[in-house]
């Protein structure tokens, strides 16, 4: 399907790989269907999690598991059901990203990942309990 987007023009996706937030996300409860643009890519520690309902809305996305070291996820016996997990290799974590001008900013929210059951184009973003887990964790913390 041809996906028109405000960031990369128009773009051809596999309708099937669309994953499917039945929730939304935290914000934009409205918008279900979303396409991860650039993750098999290799190469980039960045991707992108494309809205197919709204062209303008996309998020920076990266694993945190690379950004943070010990990164845990602690996923509730709900969300494990919510999402259809039967198998953990066919799950991805995902961080949203904020890149501002100034990249030396540039920071990932470790509090609340995005998971996404691969198998059954599910996702979710999960706010973990963990409070030492930031919401602005800044990558270039020695600069």
């Amino acid at each position: 399907m041809k996906l028109k987007t405000t960031h990369f023009g128009i773009i051809d996706v596999n309708e099937e790989e669309l994953i499917d937030f039945p929730e939304g996300l935290p914000g934009f409860e409205n918008v279900k269907k979303y396409a991860l643009i650039g993750h098999d890519a290799g190469g980039s520690p960045f991707f992108w999690l494309q809205s197919a309902d709204n062209p303008e809305l996309c998020f920076v996305v990266t694993d945190p598991f690379l950004v943070y070291d010990n990164y845990g996820v602690d996923v509730s016996d709900d969300d494990v059901k919510f999402l259809q997990i039967t198998n953990a290799n066919k799950v991805i974590t995902l961080a949203i990203t904020v890149i501002p001008e100034d990249v030396k900013k540039t920071r990932v929210n470790l509090k609340a990942p995005i998971l996404i059951n691969t198998g059954k184009k599910l996702g979710k973003q999960v706010i973990q309990k963990d409070d030492t887990l930031p919401i602005r964790y800044f990558l270039f913390q020695n600069d």
